[in-house]
């Protein structure tokens, strides 16, 4: 299962992607991989993986491609974006760093990273160009249908979100790490642009949660409805 993207400039210039949703580490990649793809390379502190099993960081291997193709040009731009995914296509212009956004999320949430990849579950479901508001109903509702099964299979189940919060707050991590490891490769580009918006929407769950909830329940509860 793979979710396509094409992404056009103004100028008709087209770059074409496509990732494949289940994916291992990439061990020929990593071997003549730049050396910010270094697994040691400002390494996340939460990072499970071990120098001696990955010389290079999965979701960076991952990115390389993407990163190196869109540095130097302005997020401002404006850009055609086409995705499909399994199930539908969808169309938008936009501006450089919000189609690079969407593109890097699904990047990222499909790695063998495995602190990414308990996203996954959003990327297979992906949505293109998602708000911050459709973000945090997605993830809220993905994880609550995860407690439901959990309460069916007689596990504990976290009404009170709790353990999203925990993931976020992970997830932030690599996100500060991430921040440290692309900032002097990217420069002041679309592509640095694009990773401190994806970064943002992901530390709003952890950082503010209930805000974020407020935000949603309008969406979720019928009027008058308590």
């Amino acid at each position: 299962m793979a979710i396509d993207y094409r992404i056009t400039l103004d100028d008709w210039h087209a770059f074409s992607y496509r990732i494949e949703l289940e994916r291992g580490y990439d061990h020929a990649h990593a071997e003549d991989a730049p050396g910010w793809t270094r697994l040691g390379y400002q390494q996340c502190s939460n990072c499970p993986l071990s120098p001696e099993q990955y010389s290079h960081c999965p979701a960076a291997l991952d990115l390389q491609g993407v990163l190196e193709d869109f540095q130097g040009l302005p997020a401002f731009q404006k850009a055609q974006v086409w995705v499909r995914t399994p199930e539908r296509e969808y169309r938008k212009q936009v501006s450089l760093e919000e189609g690079v956004r969407s593109l890097l999320g699904v990047i990222m949430a499909t790695s063998a990273c495995p602190r990414l990849a308990r996203l996954r579950p959003m990327a297979q479901q992906h949505l293109p160009f998602a708000s911050q508001q459709e973000f945090a109903l997605r993830a809220v509702s993905l994880y609550l249908a995860r407690q439901y099964f959990n309460s069916r299979e007689r596990r504990h189940a976290d009404w009170e979100l709790k353990g999203l919060v925990r993931l976020f707050q992970q997830l932030q991590l690599v996100n500060q790490a991430f921040w440290q490891r692309i900032h002097g490769t990217c420069g002041s580009d679309s592509n640095l642009k694009a990773f401190l918006t994806f970064f943002s929407m992901a530390s709003s769950m952890s950082y503010s949660l209930e805000t974020q909830l407020a935000k949603i329940r309008p969406l979720v509860m019928s009027d008058g409805e308590d």
